[in-house]
């Protein structure tokens, strides 16, 4: 297990929602990207803190496949960033998250 190389607890760029709905590896690793991003980190050295090769993190951030889960769940945690699972279409979960998309395009509009 890595250590988490995020700035500071719960931080996040402000136009990134809090939640975000994943139906592909994809929309992991653009969030991953962004994290790593957003902490001032070039993909080499967030590679190294986190234990895994820079080509591995390259696959994970562009959606490519063949990545063993324990990879991935690895680098989430390492960017300060928490996976769960809901039931599908779970109507709460999906206010959450309109909720947290309003906010972000208010907050980027200004």
């Amino acid at each position: 297990m890595c250590a988490s190389i995020q700035r500071s607890s719960g931080s996040k760029p402000a136009d990134m929602p809090a939640l975000h709905s994943v139906a592909a590896l994809r929309d992991i690793g653009s969030r991953i990207r962004a994290a790593r991003k957003a902490q001032g980190l070039r993909i080499d050295d967030a590679a190294s803190l986190c234990g895994v090769s820079v080509d591995l993190l390259s696959r994970l951030e562009n959606g490519k496949g063949g990545i063993a889960t324990d990879k991935v769940l690895q680098v989430v945690s390492s960017v300060g960033l928490e996976l769960f699972v809901a039931v599908k279409g779970h109507t709460g979960l999906r206010a959450l998250i309109q909720q947290e998309l309003m906010r972000s395009v208010e907050l980027m509009d200004g």
